[in-house]
């Protein structure tokens, strides 16, 4: 197996990626960036259930072209293995003997169904670091619950947190955990355990539990509780320590939907007054209008008391202007504003993101040129890399069988004769 580029922090270092959806393949693929070697394991019969949901390119179809999918799977190799099969199993174990870290975010149950358990992996590589993702920790009356980022939500209070208190909770509208919080705290553990390994030769099981890596994220409303016996409740966009602190409406633009229709599209920006001195910004932005001169709105107390009104009267001065506007005059008073962009504004029209070259374009065989994620964060001297594109299921079949698995041609048939690999 070729090394890959020399100046990458985690060249070297092997992966066997066994996760699916979003909480294992991010952390997999951010070693990838920085320098590991990922084979991703998957099955025809039991595809990562991300490849079947979109978007998906005008006219494309199949398991290959999902941008969902893409989006966490570069700079992987991609084998399709049937752990169902007793040669399917043997052939796991080969990849995890050749492996340094074993991922993967399988229920507890079937990792013991498919013999992945830590003490099964130590008998044939003794120092590997096996990670675990499970949803809710390997013991506890509640090891063996199903779910994912979604469910994730409610169950460690975020969703009780998002919407307005008159409003049923809302969630964040997406598998938050998913993709930031799991993934990054997976990483610093397999960080921290390649270190420890390095220094004495020892390898080590990592158990992250899903929930609890979650629940950590809501450290202030916890300890509100514990502190103050209260329990925080929804509170829309609004901060007690700051008015107005909201998302207020813009002009309209008008666009074309992937029709071709014209359409109106609203338009927001949010804008924080975090001091009296901020508030005065404020008001001088706007030509100092009389209702801004009230007493109603002289201090913060004032303001958190008529906050309705307050808001109605900025959203009339941000409805007759863009986004753009209201942030760059707001932000040259020293009143923090920002558009809220959607996804056109992020990949097309931020001149930051632009600037800094943040989306990553990759050429895809069957799903074309598009966009990845860049890195989330930046090494000086040892910069990510993306090598290659998310790969087609099984794409490097023959390639890891023979240079991983010690395979001749003969023997790579036999084993999708016996339904091992496919």
């Amino acid at each position: 197996m070729a090394e890959n580029g020399s100046r990458q922090p985690l060249s070297g270092i092997n992966v066997a990626d066994f996760s699916w959806f979003a909480a294992g393949p991010v952390c997999a693929q951010t070693m990838g960036t920085y320098g590991a070697i990922v084979v991703r394991v998957e099955s025809e019969s039991h595809i990562d259930g991300l490849r079947g949901i979109g978007p998906f390119p005008t006219g494309k179809t199949g398991y290959n072209v999902s941008g969902y999918y893409n989006n966490y799977n570069a700079n992987k190799l991609n084998v399709t293995l049937n752990l169902n099969v007793e040669k399917g199993k043997e052939l796991a174990m080969k990849l995890i003997a050749w492996a340094d870290v074993f991922i993967t975010n399988i229920t507890p149950r079937v990792i013991e169904r498919w013999g992945l358990t830590y003490d099964e992996l130590v008998n044939v590589r003794p120092d590997i670091i096996a990670v675990y993702q499970p949803m809710q920790g390997f013991d506890g009356p509640h090891r063996d619950f199903l779910g994912f980022g979604a469910v994730l939500g409610p169950i460690t209070g975020i969703n009780h947190l998002t919407g307005f208190p008159d409003r049923p909770p809302s969630g964040l509208g997406t598998n938050y955990p998913d993709y930031v919080i799991n993934p990054q705290h997976t990483l610093t553990a397999i960080l921290a355990a390649l270190r420890h390994r390095k220094r004495t030769g020892e390898g080590q099981r990592i158990e992250l539990s899903q929930l609890e890596s979650v629940v950590a994220s809501l450290a202030p409303a916890v300890m509100d509780y514990a502190a103050n016996g209260r329990v925080q409740n929804r509170a829309g966009n609004r901060l007690p320590q700051a008015s107005p602190h909201g998302a207020f409406p813009c002009k309209d633009i008008t666009v074309r939907n992937p029709f071709g229709q014209e359409e109106q599209e609203g338009r927001w920006c949010v804008i924080a007054c975090f001091d009296d001195e901020q508030w005065q910004s404020l008001r001088g932005a706007m030509g100092d209008p009389e209702w801004a001169r009230r007493n109603d709105f002289a201090t913060h107390a004032a303001r958190k008391a008529n906050e309705d009104a307050l808001e109605e009267q900025i959203g009339a001065w941000t409805a007759e202007r863009a986004p753009e506007e209201v942030m760059e005059t707001l932000q040259a008073a020293g009143v923090p504003a920002a558009v809220i962009q959607n996804a056109r504004d992020c990949l097309e029209d931020d001149e930051h993101l632009k600037g800094r070259d943040y989306y990553v374009y990759l050429d895809h065989p069957e799903a074309g040129r598009t966009a990845y994620d860049g890195p989330g964060f930046r090494l000086s001297k040892t910069p990510a890399q993306y090598r290659t594109p998310a790969a087609c299921l099984g794409e490097h079949n023959e390639q890891v069988c023979k240079e991983i698995f010690g395979l001749n041609d003969e023997q790579i048939a036999d084993l999708m004769v016996e339904q091992a690999l496919y």
